[in-house]
């Protein structure tokens, strides 16, 4: 089976490219992220005509996520237990959505971003992170042989490598030691990053921003993750970073990262 996800920065802008991605990768799960849509603005009828089902969770313009399938979709969940609220007044955004595909329980997750150091919206993002390692434990201890992936936009460079230029970083989100210790504490909770062993860096990167000519110049960070519980991560038999993806006229700034497993 193979499984895919990729912030796609709004579905309805770029459903063409999905549509595309899908078929050339032969992908049989994709979680997307930042769809930017209502529930009822989503493009279903494109994906349901290539013979995937379609979970969503999305309530305005911002945020937004799915999972796009063709092995079957059950037990969807929209949020995890306990995930925190924000906004004015208290909302549960549209940032996690889960779903059993053939038997692995596949989690499109769009971390908040925190936006500065010093930001409420760090605050957010640390708890929203400490609550989904509280829930992913949970789900483990509950079977220890449960396949779980949790795949999405982490908002997070784990490793220096991760990043272009730790200097220019160097008082930003996204490696801050509170944002790499929550990153870190869920890998300890038991899920592995399974990709970076198969696209190992530096310089592999998984988002390059729209400005400043940042992706012809290589100035990109790896935000994008599959961890995986460890049954599933056993079964792990390759992975890559669709880098061409970002490449041309309409592109999202993220790449899709993609992981390939065997038969159970």
């Amino acid at each position: 089976m193979r499984i895919a996800t990729w912030n796609i920065n709004s579905i309805r802008s770029r459903i063409d490219r999905v549509e595309g991605f899908l078929q050339r990768h032969d992908v049989d799960v994709l979680a997307m992220q930042e769809t930017k849509a209502r529930d009822d603005q989503f493009p279903m009828d494109r994906l349901r005509a290539l013979g995937y089902e379609v979970a969503l969770h999305g309530v305005n313009q911002w945020n937004g996520v799915a999972i796009a399938s063709r092995v079957g979709i059950e037990d969807v969940q929209r949020g995890f237990t306990d995930m925190p609220e924000y906004g004015e007044p208290l909302a549960t955004e549209a940032r996690a959505l889960g779903a059993t595909c053939a038997g692995v329980q596949v989690w499109s997750l769009y971390v908040p971003n925190g936006r500065a150091l010093g930001n409420p919206h760090l605050d957010y993002k640390l708890d929203w992170l400490a609550r989904l390692r509280v829930a992913a434990q949970g789900w483990l201890a509950a079977d220890p042989d449960a396949q779980i992936a949790l795949t999405g936009d982490w908002n997070i460079a784990p490793e220096d490598d991760d990043v272009w230029d730790m200097e220019v970083f160097a008082h930003s989100t996204h490696v801050s030691p509170p944002e790499r210790a929550a990153f870190r504490e869920i890998v300890d909770a038991g899920f592995t990053d399974v990709v970076r062993p198969h696209a190992p860096g530096p310089g592999v990167y998984t988002y390059w921003d729209y400005t400043r000519l940042s992706f012809p110049k290589r100035r990109g960070m790896r935000i994008d993750f599959a961890l995986c519980s460890p049954a599933l991560a056993g079964r792990v038999t390759g992975a890559l970073i669709d880098r061409a993806e970002r490449k041309g006229k309409g592109a999202s700034d993220h790449a899709p990262v993609i992981v390939d497993l065997s038969d159970q």
